[in-house]
């Protein structure tokens, strides 16, 4: 048996998140153990590297996986490509020991999310990036986004949904640029709660548009009061951009 670590892309519009779900509700978990299946005969359950919400998109997604198959690395590539449709894409595989895990030997993320701060809309970005006609304030946000950076209980920046009851998290890194009518908010972290990027960029806008003031967010922190921070903005703008092993 060989066990592989497969990367891949997709975009996030048409599923129900990663994880597979009970039911007929489609997610890129079934969609390629489906594929799996239809290229290898082999029905097999996959590890991902992380869940997504439904409609969060990803540039570089790590799966981990173990085949009977004597197929090869850029058999798998191929081979699911040729049987995935077309919003998922695997990019690049490589066999690794029987040990590895996409989920349990991540190190870290990074995810970036996407405003088209602009008056008019762009049909090309309907449920890939997220349009706020407000003006928004890069220079400003991108000095108070580094309050973010540290290890702190997150839990203020956590659905009151989460299962999770464990909320320190350290964040590496947290910038917010603009090119053109799109301004990119990029955060990398040793791992995120339940909605944690989405609150946070949410947090940013309030502070953005006054809501609160530029030095809220480590005030914030400390209450570890979910009712404290910003609106939690919708996940089409949102992408896993990459993966630390």
């Amino acid at each position: 048996m060989n066990n592989f670590k497969v990367t891949m892309s997709f975009r996030g519009t048409n599923y129900h998140g990663f994880q597979r779900q009970d039911g007929d509700l489609p997610t890129v978990q079934g969609t390629v153990e489906d594929a799996i299946y239809k290229l290898l005969g082999e029905k097999t359950e996959i590890n991902g590297c992380s869940r997504t919400d439904a409609g969060v998109h990803a540039n570089e997604y790590v799966f981990s996986v173990k085949l009977d198959s004597p197929i090869s690395e850029r058999g798998v590539v191929f081979g699911l490509n040729g049987v995935l449709p077309k919003d998922i894409a695997v990019n690049a595989c490589e066999r690794v020991s029987d040990s590895f895990h996409a989920r349990f030997d991540c190190r870290g993320k990074e995810y970036i999310y996407l405003i088209h701060n602009s008056e008019i809309r762009s049909p090309f970005y309907e449920d890939t990036v997220l349009r706020s006609w407000y003006p928004i304030d890069e220079k400003k946000l991108n000095v108070a986004c580094k309050d973010f950076i540290g290890r702190h209980d997150f839990k203020s920046f956590c659905s009151t949904d989460t299962d999770k009851t464990q909320t320190v998290r350290e964040i590496f890194d947290f910038n917010v640029s603009r090119q053109g009518d799109i301004v990119r908010f990029s955060v990398s972290g040793d791992g995120f709660l339940y909605n944690m990027v989405r609150i946070m960029v949410g947090t940013l806008l309030f502070i953005n548009d006054s809501k609160l003031p530029a030095d809220a967010i480590p005030e914030i922190i400390k209450a570890c009061d979910r009712t404290r921070a910003g609106k939690t903005v919708p996940p089409h703008g949102l992408y896993l951009n990459k993966v630390f092993y």
